[in-house]
């Protein structure tokens, strides 16, 4: 029995790495075709069909390009940075429940890697170990502008991560767990059981963070070009530069997991959609969202970033957090 379920942990582990990997290099095609639809260009288009197989070129591309270390560098920590940013991006999916359970030649998949009780506590302490990858890169790097990078780094990802804590407090207060199963099955009692609608604030405060933690635009301060050049990853190339940017994808579909997990009914059926459907489904639309705000905002600055974070952001979570126990006591 224990060997099975060894055998079941790791496949899941691979088909995982694998399907999310993929997905992350497709997203990079999605999001040139659709900031391009926005501002009426033509996008990838002349490599395949629809230009498609751009991104077979652009894989080939990061494989063969050179990979240089800068003279001064750590070498050690300048090496290991780019494979911590990835690892703890898929370490993090592993206590995301994708879909509900089906059944397959008999026998019953849940599709989790690991089911534990703590999942969002996992989920969101896994993700903030992710921030070591950019700021040892940045520190490691010998350059100034990847030492910006890297501070920037800590200093965004630290604060909005007390944020996404303080946003999802108050609906683990409603449900009384932090396994996201049990999340799930709260809101099985359809659209209308949906925790978005008794928390409202808590949602939109946890998508914002969502950007922030994600490095998605107008949050896109860590290697923002304009003013650091690539930021941390000004000296990375090739496969090593790509790896951190795996990983951030990585990191767009754990957050909008969860979002669909904790606010938007999870993989439970809606009306005539089943729920395996319904939850790519909401996914799908959570991406098509980022990126459409990526065509519509401009940057902010660094100190918007932080005035946005201490000053609104943060007390609005407190004061939803008292909110939800005064209502629960009363």
């Amino acid at each position: 029995m224990e060997t099975s379920i060894i055998i079941e942990t790791i496949i899941k582990a691979i088909v995982v790495l694998a399907v999310f990997s993929a997905l992350a290099g497709f997203t990079t095609y999605i999001e040139r075709k659709v900031l391009a639809y926005m501002q009426r260009r033509l996008g990838p288009s002349n490599v395949g069909p629809y230009g498609l197989l751009q991104l077979v070129a652009d894989g080939i591309k990061l494989f063969t390009k050179e990979d240089f270390i800068p003279q001064n560098a750590a070498r050690p920590v300048f090496m290991i940075a780019p494979i911590i940013t990835a690892a703890t991006a898929f370490i993090a999916m592993s206590a995301v429940p994708f879909f509900p359970e089906f059944e397959l030649f008999g026998y019953v998949v849940r599709p989790i890697i690991a089911d534990i009780n703590v999942g969002v506590l996992f989920v969101l302490g896994v993700a903030s170990v992710g921030l070591y990858g950019p700021l040892l890169a940045g520190m490691s790097s010998a350059n100034k502008w990847s030492l910006l990078g890297g501070a920037r780094t800590a200093i965004q990802l630290l604060s909005y991560e007390v944020v996404s804590g303080l946003a999802l407090l108050a609906p683990l207060m409603l449900v009384g767990s932090l396994s996201l199963i049990d999340i799930n099955n709260y809101q099985a009692g359809g659209f209308t059981s949906w925790l978005i609608w008794s928390q409202p604030l808590a949602f939109i405060l946890f998508v914002i963070a969502g950007f922030a933690e994600t490095n998605r635009t107008p949050f896109d301060l860590l290697e923002h070009e304009a003013e650091i050049v690539a930021g941390y990853a000004t000296e990375y190339s090739g496969l090593r530069w790509g790896m951190f940017f795996i990983g951030e994808y990585a990191n767009l579909f754990t957050v909008c997991f969860l979002v669909s997990l904790i606010f938007l009914g999870g993989f439970n059926d809606l009306w005539f959609i089943p729920g395996g459907l319904a939850i790519v489904l909401k996914v799908m639309f959570l991406i098509f969202f980022f990126l459409w705000t990526r065509a519509s905002w401009p940057h902010i600055r660094p100190d918007q970033l932080m005035w946005l974070c201490w000053k609104i952001l943060m007390p609005l979570a407190v004061i939803n957090i008292l909110i939800t126990g005064f209502v629960m006591m009363f």
